[in-house]
Formats: structure tokens, C-alpha cells, sequence
């Protein structure tokens, strides 16, 4: 798993670098996939019709076929920053098979609203793909740490959450790393901390059965209750 944004740096050049899904760099993401019979999901930018683009995560099989395209439903309207200026939104969540697991995907900013991550959970998924290229700023990490165990403790759902790491040679507030692997019940299992790095890890399925047995919060929903 890669973060958002990994075809190219936000900014206004993503206009100039986005690519059709069928593009070199997908095309290269699926040759990889295929070589080392590995799933795959990273962001990308695709052209939109109104002359935007679209904020997409890719999902790719171990074949290398595409399995899922999800294109970001929240924009970063926030904190100063106008991501619809150059971004055009999706409108359908999207949850994917892949490698063994139902996956969610949420980018970035998605994390924000829980009823998304609510939407995913009642389409099926067993797990969360949180991809972002989180903006730093006052509080912002923990912001980002916290909201990731949240949508993982609300949902007892194992939550994947991969950040882009800032890099000191361009200075454009994009990024505070702390990518993470966080169980159902919250727990953050690993934590790459705020510099570059590449980890390995397992997602044990049967300890969300147990969680949810424990903590069966989505049975209790009551659904009707104060709606008009």
C-alpha cells in the first residue's frame, strides 16, 4: 500500500501529470503487481471531464488487474487549503476483494466523516485503506492518529493507514508520515513514526471476529432512532 498522491505531489502540476487509469504509470503499477504476484493500491491522479482530476486510489490485483478505482468523496476544503480548485469529486464509496480482505478505501480527508467509513462497513468491508498525504499543521498529527483509531475502535474494523512522509526539500505542508496498522478494538500494532519507511506485517482476521464479539457496537446500532 502507497499514500495519496503517489503518481505526483499535490499541486498544480497534477493537472499537467495526471493519466487515464490505462496510462504508463498504472500500467507500470500492474506490471509489478503481476512480477511479484503482489496486491497493490496507491493514489493517483486521472483527468476529469471539467478539466480537473479526479484524486483516485487504485486497487490492483495480484494479476495485475484492476479491481477497484475509487475517487475521493471529501475534498480538503479545510485549514486553507482548496483542493476542488483542481480536484473533481467522486460520489460512490467503494469497497474491493482483494488479497483475502474486503477493503474499504478512504483517502485522506475521508477519514474525517464517519459515516463514510459506516457506509463501507454495511457494503462488507472487514478492513479500511486510509491512504493520505496529510496536511501538517497545529495538532494536525494527532488529528490524523486520532481519527485512524477512531473509524477502527467505532467499526471494530482493522484499519491500514499509510501517510506520506514530508520530505524537508519541499517545503509544501503535504505529509506527516505515521503510517500505521491499527486492530478492531484500536490498537496501533505498528507505527512507522514521521520519516520514510517500508513494513511488513499480518492482519490476523479471526481477531476481528473476536472483537466484534466483545464489543458488538454494530448490532446495537438503532438505526431509526432520532430520525425524522
Amino acid at each position: 500500500m502507497f499514500p495519496e498522491a503517489t503518481l505526483s505531489r499535490f499541486g498544480p502540476g497534477i493537472l499537467e501529470t495526471a493519466q487515464p487509469l490505462d496510462g504508463p504509470f498504472v500500467t507500470g503499477l500492474a506490471e509489478a503487481a503481476r512480477e511479484h504476484g503482489t496486491a497493490v493500491i496507491a493514489g493517483v491522479f486521472e483527468p476529469a471531464a471539467d478539466g480537473r482530476v479526479w484524486n483516485t486510489a487504485v486497487a490492483l490485483r495480484e494479476d495485475g488487474s484492476l479491481a477497484a478505482a475509487y475517487r475521493k468523496i471529501h475534498l480538503f476544503d479545510s485549514f486553507g487549503a482548496k483542493e476542488s480548485k483542481l480536484v473533481a469529486p467522486g460520489d460512490a464509496p467503494e469497497v474491493v476483494e482483494l488479497a483475502g480482505l474486503r477493503i474499504g478505501l478512504i483517502t485522506c480527508y475521508d477519514v474525517r466523516f464517519p459515516e463514510l467509513a459506516r457506509a463501507l462497513v454495511d457494503r462488507g468491508a472487514d478492513t479500511f485503506a486510509v491512504i493520505a498525504a496529510w496536511g501538517s499543521g497545529p495538532l494536525k498529527e494527532d488529528h490524523w492518529t486520532t481519527l485512524v483509531r477512531a473509524r477502527a475502535i467505532e467499526n471494530t474494523t482493522w484499519t491500514i493507514a499509510v501517510g506520506q512522509a514530508p520530505n524537508p526539500a519541499i517545503p509544501d505542508g503535504f505529509g506527516v508520515g505515521r503510517s500505521m496498522l491499527v486492530d478492531p478494538m484500536g490498537v496501533a500494532r505498528h507505527d512507522l513514526g514521521t520519516g520514510p519507511g517500508v513494513l511488513i506485517a499480518e492482519i490476523d482476521t479471526a481477531w476481528t471476529e473476536t472483537a466484534r464479539a466483545t464489543l458488538p457496537s454494530l448490532e446495537h446500532r438503532r438505526l431509526g432512532v432520532g430520525r425524522s
